[in-house]
């Protein structure tokens, strides 16, 4: 879906896209639906790696992040493309090995976008969304926290950049 003045599109990414990524893209979601900008805003998700194409995200990942509400059952996989760097506003990823491969594919005056998801959060003091995937559940409950974290402090980002456009 290409960016316009009046939709703002977020894209968030991990390496296989069935942990991290999918987790971010559903809690900000049910963020963006709770404060009623579905219509201004929309979410996405993929892959540095092509490890998982149409695969659901991990069953642990879906399972801690039900808990809290979130549900992630209707997410697939897919890989980051070039053409992403023109559909979104931006391009969040979860750690610096993932910005590094994302910033390779970045087209020429598009890198810009592209921002670690932790520099929105607002109580955490992490610079990386861990992998959680050989952790166990603690890491899928400290995924959620980052990620609730920070998709709190990219909402108020978001309604700033719609108010610009006097959404």
């Amino acid at each position: 879906m290409k960016q316009t003045s009046q939709r703002l599109g977020v894209l968030f990414v991990c390496m296989g896209n069935i942990c991290r990524s999918p987790t971010a893209h559903g809690v900000f979601e049910n963020y963006v639906r709770d404060a009623g900008l579905e219509k201004h805003i929309y979410v996405d998700s993929a892959g540095t790696h092509a490890y998982h194409i149409n695969e659901a995200p991990d069953p642990r990942s879906q399972q801690h992040a039900l808990s809290r509400g979130y549900d992630l059952s209707h997410l697939r996989a897919r890989q980051l493309s070039t053409d992403d760097f023109h559909g979104f506003h931006l391009i969040l990823v979860m750690d610096w090995e993932n910005y590094a491969l994302a910033e390779k594919l970045a087209p020429a005056g598009k890198q810009h976008k592209l921002r670690r998801l932790t520099e929105f959060c607002k109580v955490h003091q992490a610079s990386v969304v861990p992998d959680p995937y050989y952790k166990g559940a603690e890491g899928f409950e400290e995924v959620l926290d980052l990620v609730e974290d920070a998709c709190d402090g990219l909402l108020e980002h978001m309604q700033a950049r719609l108010r610009q456009f006097s959404i």
